[in-house]
């Protein structure tokens, strides 16, 4: 019978909040995503302020699909590659912060693609959609596995953090990330990755 609310007359606002990390919003996840462990993000959580490199491709056309691909990755991204990519999916409308993916097919990375990253030492992969992955796959999470090195070669430390947007005013280059995680003891953490200019941090 508790009232959590000034406007019905309590004395205190006082919300329940019920979500999931990977599906409403901005979230950073850990291998534990896909492993039977369930290893929380915060038992190897990224460094909070890292060089990033912001860059922005439209995905290619495939029937049905819409897919960032191999080629695409390696003609977008100048060695060496920084262990932090932000990847930025063109058109880039404001939209997306509200955007409901769900039974819409969005686009995704094709696996090769991820793992050519994860060759190239990428540790930290963040992605304005909903997964690396396409929607309807099986189950197979070819791109996930991929980034992460399973079954072989795990990679714990690394992230792939999703549901980001990227102003359409930052231009494509190397920029200070910091990437803001939550507190939580899950495989995923609410975020809020922050690109600052590097002219702006020298000044």
């Amino acid at each position: 019978g508790f009232t959590g609310s000034v406007k019905a007359g309590a004395s205190v606002n006082f919300n329940d909040i019920s979500f999931n990390p990977h599906a409403h919003g901005t979230h950073t996840e850990s291998i534990g995503h896909i492993t039977p462990e369930g290893e929380p993000l915060l038992d190897n959580p990224p460094p909070p302020w890292l060089l990033a490199t912001l860059v922005s491709i439209e995905p290619e056309v495939r029937g049905s699909d819409r897919v960032v691909s191999r080629e695409q990755l390696k003609k977008a991204l100048s060695a060496p590659v920084m262990k932090p990519i932000v990847l930025r999916t063109l058109p880039n409308p404001e939209a997306k912060k509200k955007a409901d993916y769900s039974g819409t097919n969005p686009p995704y990375l094709e696996p090769e693609g991820v793992k050519w990253l994860q060759q190239q030492g990428v540790e930290h992969l963040l992605l304005d959609l909903p997964s690396v992955d396409r929607e309807e796959d099986g189950g197979a999470l070819a791109a996930h596995k991929a980034f992460w090195g399973l079954p072989d070669r795990p990679r714990l430390k690394a992230t792939i953090t999703e549901f980001l947007y990227v102003p359409n005013q930052l231009k494509d280059g190397t920029y200070l990330l910091n990437l803001q995680v939550a507190a939580f003891d899950n495989d995923a953490c609410p975020s809020r990755p922050v690109l600052f200019p590097l002219e702006r941090v020298q000044e």
